[in-house]
């Protein structure tokens, strides 16, 4: 992914079966030791992704842990088979776990969604 702002040509991310998305903006919040993501995801005649496959897609693209990638929003727009999606990826396990609420933990699948840990 190629990091956007303001004024930028948004970047085009393939997510396979998913759809694809615009990346609308990408930064880096060094506080909080986190990548930022905000995107439209375009999924037209399809329904609306699950969490938990935006989430393994993201990770596969970025190439970094699962347990690392947090979808913290997906709104999708009535009929049109497009969503705004905010992604949170972290430096590591602990400071994710440290920053995201315990209900968007359980909605992106638990620590580790594959194992039935978390």
């Amino acid at each position: 992914m190629v990091a956007s702002s303001e004024g930028q040509q948004a970047a085009r991310l393939d997510l396979g079966e998913i759809g694809w998305a615009e990346v609308l903006k990408d930064w880096y919040n060094p506080l909080i030791k986190r990548r930022e993501i905000v995107m439209i995801l375009h999924h037209e005649l399809k329904p609306t992704p699950m969490r938990i496959m935006v989430r393994q897609a993201i990770s596969q693209k970025l190439g970094v842990d699962i347990k690392r990638v947090y979808v913290r929003e997906i709104k999708t727009e009535y009929g049109i088979g497009r969503s705004r999606v905010r992604v949170h990826v972290y430096d590591t396990v602990e400071r994710a776990l440290q920053f995201e609420p315990k209900h968007i933990i359980e909605r992106n699948g638990g620590v580790d969604p594959f194992s039935g840990e978390g």
